[in-house]
C-alpha cells in the first residue's frame, strides 16, 4: 500500500485527506466524519487508524534519519574545519554542508513529512524544497520560504536526500527524470511501497536506495487515532514508543533490515568525504553509544563499541589499514540480504536499548526504566 495512493480507498476514506480540521467539530456529533456510514461499512473503519498509524510511523522514521544525517553533517563539518585550522586553508562557512532535502510529491504525505521535517529535525526552510505537479496548492509552504516547483531533476541536482512521496503509477516517469541527475552520495528514500527494492534500484540505476517496510498485525492498536497532526502525536510518549524501531506495539512493526540501511547510508556520507575508517568508527561510537557508554561505566558493566568487523567480513576488516576510508555500500543490497551487522542487531540487545532511548531522546521525550517498550527483531525480508 503507498501511503498516498488515496485512488485506491473508499470514498469516505479519501475524504480524510483534505485535511485535519475535524478537531474542532469534536464536540458536534452529526458533523464527526463517522456519522451517517451505513453499517455495512463501519467494518472499514479500521483503515483509518491503520492509514494514520502507518503515515506516523513513516514520517517519524524519515525524521529521525535526517536527525542522524544532520548530526553526522555537523560532526564532518567541525572535524573539517578543524583540519582547514591546522593547515591554515580556508574554511568551509557552517552553511555549506548542511543537510539538503528533497520531497517529490505533493500530497497529503508529500506536506505531513514535510510539516514533521520542518518542526521536528528541525530542517531549515531554506534547506527544504519539494517538486510537485501542483505547486500552487503548496501555498501553506511557500510563506514559510519553502521553494515549491515542478522539476524533479533540478531538485535532485539540489538536494542530499530525496523522498520519493508519489503514487506508483507516477515513480517511472519520476525515475527517468532523476536518474542522470542522481548524485552516487544522494540517498533516495522511497515511501511508494508496491515497487520493489531491485526494481527500485534499476529505475534509478541507483543504489543508495532505503525504502522501509510496515507489517500490518490483525489486532491493530488504537493509540494512532486519526484526526491528530502527525507532530502532535510525535510529541505522545505513548505514540512515540510505538514507532520506535524496535518496538511492536501498536500493531505496526517495521522491518529492521532499514535500520541497517540507515547506518550504512551513513557511513556511505563518510565514504563520499574520504574519511578513513577508523575515524567513521568513532563517529558512529560518538552519535550511537556515547550516552550508553557513560551508563556503563557508572554501572561497571563492559558495553563493546563498534568495530570494522560490525560492518564488514572479518577478512576485509583484516585488511583494512587504519587511513583507508570503508568501501561503498550498495544499500540495495543491505536490505535484502544478510550483513556482519544483521548479526549485532540481532544479539546486541544492549545496542537495541540503546537506540530506543537515543530515538526517543531525538524527539525530545525521555524513557523511564517503566516506560522502556517491548522489543521486537522486526520480520524477515526475504
Amino acid at each position: 500500500m503507498c501511503y498516498n495512493a488515496t485512488s485506491s480507498r473508499s470514498p469516505f476514506l479519501r475524504m480524510r485527506d483534505a485535511g485535519l480540521e475535524m478537531d474542532m467539530l469534536e464536540d458536534l456529533e452529526t458533523l464527526q466524519f463517522e456519522y451517517g456510514i451505513q453499517e455495512e461499512d463501519r467494518s472499514w473503519l479500521y483503515l483509518l487508524g491503520r492509514s494514520h498509524g502507518l503515515m506516523t510511523k513513516a514520517c517519524a522514521h524519515a525524521a529521525f534519519f535526517c536527525k542522524l544525517l544532520h548530526n553526522l553533517r555537523k560532526s564532518l563539518q567541525k572535524k573539517q574545519t578543524s583540519r582547514c585550522r591546522l593547515a591554515g586553508l580556508r574554511e568551509d562557512t557552517p552553511d555549506d554542508d548542511a543537510l539538503k532535502v528533497g520531497i517529490i510529491g505533493g500530497g497529503h504525505l508529500g506536506k505531513q513529512l514535510a510539516h514533521t521535517l520542518l518542526q521536528l529535525v528541525p530542517i531549515p526552510a531554506d534547506s527544504l524544497r519539494i517538486s510537485t505537479r501542483r505547486p500552487e496548492a503548496l501555498d501553506e509552504f511557500k510563506k514559510l520560504g519553502i521553494q515549491c516547483f515542478y522539476h524533479n531533476s533540478s531538485l535532485v541536482e539540489w538536494a542530499n536526500v530525496i523522498f520519493l512521496c508519489c503514487l506508483p503509477s507516477q515513480l517511472s516517469n519520476i525515475c527517468v527524470e532523476i536518474q542522470t541527475s542522481l548524485g552516487k552520495a544522494c540517498t533516495v528514500y522511497s515511501f511508494v511501497a508496491a515497487v520493489p527494492l531491485p526494481r527500485l534500484k534499476l529505475l534509478l540505476n541507483h543504489t543508495n536506495v532505503l525504502r522501509p517496510q510496515y507489517q500490518c498485525v490483525e489486532d491493530l492498536a488504537s493509540i494512532w487515532g486519526a484526526n491528530k497532526e502527525i507532530t502532535a502525536a510525535l510529541q505522545d510518549p505513548v505514540i512515540l514508543q510505538a514507532t520506535c524501531p524496535y518496538s511492536p506495539a501498536g500493531g505496526i512493526i517495521l522491518n529492521i533490515k532499514w535500520l541497517e540501511g540507515v547506518f550504512y547510508a551513513a557511513i556511505n556520507v563518510c565514504t563520499e568525504k574520504d574519511m578513513p575508517h577508523s575515524q567513521v568508527l568513532h563517529l558512529l561510537n560518538e552519535l550511537f553509544l556515547s550516552k550508553r557508554f557513560e551508563a556503563c561505566e557508572k554501572d561497571r558493566v563492559s558495553f563493546q563499541k563498534f568495530q570494522a568487523q560490525d560492518f564488514v567480513s572479518k577478512a576485509y576488516a583484516k585488511n583494512l589499514s587504519r587511513k583507508r576510508p570503508f568501501p561503498w555500500f550498495d544499500l540495495t543490497a543491505v536490505q535484502l540480504k544478510e550483513t556482519p551487522f544483521s548479526q549485532y542487531l540481532s544479539h546486541s540487545t544492549t545496542f537495541q536499548d540503546n537506540l530506543t532511548h537515543l530515538y526517543c531522546d531525538s524527539f525530545g521525550i525521555t524513557l523511564t526504566k517503566e516506560q522502556e517498550p517491548e522489543v521486537s527483531t522486526g520480520f524477515s525480508s526475504q
